[in-house]
């Protein structure tokens, strides 16, 4: 098979490095690619938004399978347009990415799904948001509408920082995301991430996770797109799994269905879980980025058969073959990040890091330049490993680490601590 993926960052040189390894597997073709990605794959310059060049590169190379990585593709159609020209591609239609391009579409189907989720109110005036937020009070958590590259979330402990998110998002601080804004309950709990494969009907558990949103030791400091996570998530148990596809997942993937729009693709679901009972924080349309990383650490070559399943409506017969054991990954950034941030940073020792299917560096913001290996990012590496415990993986992904030689960038000691303590 001819296989093109779309995306840039560690999620898809994750997912490339667990397609390569199947047999299946004949060209492996990503789009745009970084660095990293280069070593095992042919790399092409493509605007991956633009459904009609996708699809007109997709009938010149002769690609059998397309894997969408990132949300906004989705969002923009480019599976619709790939399926209009008979191409196979694992990803939603851009009416079921509305999960995650839409807050408050989300929010519509959980209720006429009767899924658990955050009491909420959705405003496209500034006036009436606030009014809400005095009404309420706080802790409260104010999203931007559509999609912000995972930063259009504020947790707001007080009231002035919620009236001051309301501001900036209404002020284009997230660009056309921020036009209309979804205000919802704070929940408390322990919050997880829950992967599914779905083909319309069919839906697959084949994994959990939980990541380290927060920059800071502790989870202290400001949002970022993911500092480290590890599988599984002790959290998220059997039990409580179970009750989220029961009372969350597969009504929600029935209404989609109902409203003639099937899902299709990965369906990563965020969970606030409180003694024993998950509610829905979110829907993502994609795998998410670190827990990507984890998740392919343990999955392996087996994800594009189980992809090719889901994306040909074959899922009811598929079956996910689970090693015992446990994957972390670090995340790697750019000295700034999430603020601003030097690009350019030359990164050293790569080259002696093992590379099997127990430790792997995968590269989210890199480039190849003179000087070698240099860092293009605010997410730069994901330095990752699978143990029989979780200790293990986090021991050697710590140790793979202080292998690289990096003044540029800094990263968080303590991934998995919640799991560990």
């Amino acid at each position: 098979m001819n296989i093109l993926i779309l995306g840039s960052g560690g999620r898809e040189h994750a997912l490339a490095w667990a397609v390569k390894q199947n047999p299946k597997c004949d060209r492996l073709i990503v789009a745009p690619g970084n660095a990293g990605i280069a070593q095992i794959a042919d790399c092409a310059s493509l605007d991956i938004e633009d459904g009609g060049a996708v699809a007109v590169f997709a009938e010149e190379n002769a690609i059998d399978f397309v894997i969408v990585g990132p949300e906004a593709p989705l969002a923009a159609g480019v599976a619709d347009r790939l399926s209009d020209a008979g191409v196979a591609v694992f990803g939603p239609s851009a009416a079921a990415a509305q999960l995650e391009a839409s807050k408050h579409f989300t929010k519509e189907i959980c209720e006429a799904a009767g899924a658990p989720t955050a009491a909420y109110a959705h405003f496209t005036d500034p006036d009436a948001a606030r009014a809400y937020v005095k009404e309420h009070g706080a802790p409260i958590v104010v999203k931007a509408d559509g999609l912000a590259a995972g930063k259009g979330v504020v947790v707001a402990m007080d009231v002035a920082t919620a009236m001051s998110a309301i501001d900036d998002m209404f002020a284009g601080a997230f660009g056309g995301a921020g036009a209309e804004v979804v205000i919802e309950e704070f929940m408390e709990g322990e919050e997880a991430s829950f992967f599914l494969l779905c083909d319309g009907e069919t839906v697959l558990p084949i994994g959990t996770a939980q990541d380290h949103k927060r920059v800071g030791e502790g989870d202290t400091g400001p949002n970022t797109g993911g500092m480290g996570a590890y599988s599984p998530a002790p959290v998220l148990d059997d039990e409580v799994a179970q009750k989220a596809l029961d009372e969350i997942i597969k009504p929600t993937v029935a209404e989609m269905a109902r409203r003639g729009m099937p899902y299709r693709g990965v369906l990563y679901a965020g969970l606030m879980i409180k003694d024993g009972q998950p509610r829905l924080v979110e829907y993502n349309v994609r795998f998410g980025d670190p827990e990507c990383q984890v998740l392919m650490m343990r999955l392996g070559a087996q994800v594009l058969d189980l992809m090719q399943a889901a994306a040909e409506g074959r899922l009811a017969d598929a079956r996910v073959n689970w090693a015992d054991d446990h994957a972390l990954t670090v995340v790697m950034a750019a000295n700034g990040y999430p603020g601003s941030y030097e690009k350019g940073t030359a990164i050293g020792g790569l080259d002696a890091l093992e590379e099997s299917s127990f430790a792997m560096c995968f590269h989210a913001g890199t480039q190849s330049s003179d000087e070698g290996i240099v860092a293009s990012g605010g997410r730069v590496l994901n330095v990752t490993a699978r143990g029989a415990t979780l200790k293990e993986a986090r021991d050697q992904a710590y140790a793979m680490v202080e292998q690289i030689d990096w003044p540029g960038g800094f990263y968080r000691t303590d991934i998995g601590w919640r799991a560990l303590r």
